[in-house]
């Protein structure tokens, strides 16, 4: 109905129409949104009994497992004396066994160094002293080195221990004087046969392990220090800090790799370093803490007494990860200064509490809901249409970049084809002209009657037949490409040999290049490369090919054509010693008005249709056509036409 019917009266029913309707959409409304609001209220309850039913769950998933660790150190402690845990060994964290004065970690790599390391057993000085005095005092130092090697090979008349230490004394020094006195492939054999003593300490550090640094700095490499770094790393040697210090540093310059070691380590170590000197008191033997080592938090628990305990070091993130929270939940463990140990705190939404008194953990917990949890996330109907909405302008996005991509496209290849088209008819303009001008210039003089003799009339009209068979085939070869691009070519297939196509088209060029000194050679099979083709189209491909080849090795005395049977084809290659076609042509050069750099450097004269008839023409036949080509040296056409009898 027209809309100028409805504004006739009786208008005051229309208006109480509309206003009816207006108010049972508006009540509607009301009541879908009060419904909705009350959903949102029940939903918003159930995720807060979610949030506090996954608290109780990490709080208590969290004491079970401090318990179970503390249990496995009680048992550890109650063992007898093994020195090693039971079991295998964390594979998060430093277990530390101290043992009256004695320290070790488990697994040993993650102690880099100890508070109280071990000592190697080291000889006095005064065994040495009669050698250091021939050394230092008399000067004498082969004499010195000789005594050193006398009590390097025999260890002086000491106990089996102690003879170890003796000849690792023994053995540094003479390594010193040979290093001295410039005999250095001495000095490091005899650094070498230090480095095979693993139970002595000289200068106050192993005995390999000095040996080894002298040998990284009288032959400096990297694979020598990070040989020497990563046994390191490993705490191959037990270290105090200053001595672990001087030897890594000089091991990470050798090893190009200059830094300090993992912070996870250092810490680790820096914290084994404070519990040994706070040892627990004898009325606890339990006990927990929370250790701060440059801002990175450690926790410690432990079992035993002073003389004998078994702590555990662990990160509270290694701890909080081993326990799943739930998924658009997160969990933040909470010292009782308020630092922030482990996990993620959310602001914004009011989290669980779980305070260390409440739950008999040593942190406070907060658990918070991220925005993908609860009624916060904006209901399933707004995320909906968040989503058409974000893909719907993906789509519109997608299909204006594609149609800018397209029409760009369109555009460029418009220009290239205008572009090509120029450069084509200026090369056909500058192959018509060459020899309509010799044919003007010719008949002029013929017509003024300016010849001198006969031998140069005869040459005249000579040069006169070649030009115009010349334009001849230039218009042909025109007309003839026009005729394919368009579809309305009509070929003869008969039996053909290949040889004698070879032989017909090689004749007509050899008057004409004869002349320059320069010659076609033919090879080929004279019988049995039969083909099924049109001799005038097949003729005018390999009259390109072969014209091509000529035409881009001007330099050159032959260019060759052969033939020859290639398993169910009959292949005639072309081949030139030319400037050759750089690879990203070789596609480009079979395309209409495409001409390759070396035709515009070279000034080749060409329309830029010859390779495109050739491919027209080799492909009505059910062939193929390849080039290969190096640039510098020359390329090779070959057309694959389909054999005859097989």
């Amino acid at each position: 109905m027209p809309q100028k019917e409805w504004l006739k009266p009786p208008r005051s029913l229309l208006l109480i129409l509309f206003l009816l309707t207006l108010l049972s959409v508006s009540t509607l409304g009301f009541f879908g949104w009060k419904l909705l609001g009350q959903e949102r209220l029940v939903e918003a309850q159930r995720a807060r009994e979610r949030l506090e039913q996954t608290g109780d769950r990490i709080a208590s998933t969290l004491r079970r497992t401090l318990a179970e660790t503390g249990d496995r150190l009680g048992a550890w402690v109650a063992a007898p004396q093994s020195g090693r845990p039971p079991g295998p060994p964390p594979q998060d964290g430093l277990l530390l066994l101290l043992d009256g004065g004695a320290l070790s970690g488990v697994p040993a790599d993650r102690l880099l160094y100890q508070p109280a390391p071990p000592a190697l057993p080291e000889a006095a000085s005064e065994t040495f002293a009669a050698g250091e005095a021939l050394e230092f005092q008399s000067g004498r130092a082969e004499q010195a080195a000789a005594w050193y090697q006398r009590l390097a090979v025999s260890g002086g008349s000491a106990a089996p221990p102690a003879a170890a230490s003796v000849r690792a004394g023994a053995l540094l020094r003479l390594a010193r004087v040979w290093r001295n006195t410039g005999r250095i492939a001495q000095s490091r054999e005899a650094y070498a046969h230090l480095a095979e003593i693993g139970n002595a300490a000289v200068a106050g550090a192993p005995a390999d392990l000095v040996a080894r640094h002298a040998l990284c700095e009288m032959e400096p490499s990297k694979a020598c220090g990070e040989a020497l770094r990563q046994d390191l790393l490993r705490a191959r040697w037990p270290l105090a800090r200053a001595r672990f210090g001087f030897y890594w540093e000089s091991a990470a310059l050798l090893a190009g790799k200059p830094g300090p070691p993992p912070p996870d380590l250092l810490a680790y170590s820096e914290a084994a370093s404070q519990l040994f000197e706070r040892p627990a008191p004898a009325a606890n033997p339990r006990g927990q803490d929370t250790l701060w080592v440059d801002d990175r938090p450690l926790f410690a628990i432990w079992r035993g007494s002073a003389e004998r305990r078994a702590v555990m070091l662990i990160q509270p993130a290694a701890i909080l990860n081993q326990i799943p929270i739930g998924a658009g939940m997160f969990c933040a463990v909470v010292d009782a200064e308020g630092r922030v140990l482990a996990g993620r705190r959310e602001s914004g939404r009011p989290p669980a509490v779980r305070t260390a008194a409440e739950s008999e953990i040593p942190w406070t917990l907060y658990i918070t809901a991220g925005a993908a949890f609860g009624p916060g996330a904006g209901g399933s109907g707004m995320l909906a249409g968040q989503r058409f909405l974000l893909l719907g302008t993906a789509v519109m996005a997608l299909f204006l970049m594609a149609g800018t991509y397209f029409i760009a496209r369109a555009i460029r290849r418009e220009m290239e084809v205008s572009r090509m088209q120029s450069e084509f008819v200026s090369a056909v303009s500058h192959e018509f002209r060459s020899p309509l001008t010799a044919m003007r210039q010719l008949s002029e003089i013929l017509a003024l009657g300016r010849v001198p003799s006969e031998d140069r009339r005869h040459l005249y009209y000579q040069t006169l037949v070649r030009e115009t068979v010349r334009l001849q085939r230039l218009v042909e070869a025109l007309l003839n490409f026009g005729r394919m691009e368009a579809g309305a070519r009509q070929y003869r297939f008969e039996e053909l040999d290949a040889a004698r196509l070879v032989h017909s088209v090689a004749a007509e060029f050899e008057p004409q290049i004869a002349g320059e000194g320069r010659h076609i050679e033919l090879a080929g099979a004279e019988s049995g490369c039969r083909i099924e083709a049109d001799p005038e189209a097949m003729s005018v491909a390999l009259r390109n090919l072969v014209d091509n080849a000529l035409k881009y090795s001007p330099g050159e005395p032959a260019v060759w054509v052969d033939w020859g049977v290639d398993g169910d084809f009959v292949a005639i290659r072309v081949r030139d010693r030319g400037a050759g076609i750089a690879p990203s042509e070789r596609k480009a050069i079979f395309r209409k008005f495409v001409r390759g750099r070396a035709a515009v450097e070279g000034n080749v004269k060409g329309s830029g249709v010859g390779l495109a008839m050739v491919r027209h023409i080799v492909a009505a036949h059910r062939g193929a056509i390849t080039v290969e080509s190096e640039p510098g040296r020359g390329s090779t056409f070959t057309m694959l036409l389909p054999a005859l009898g097989r």
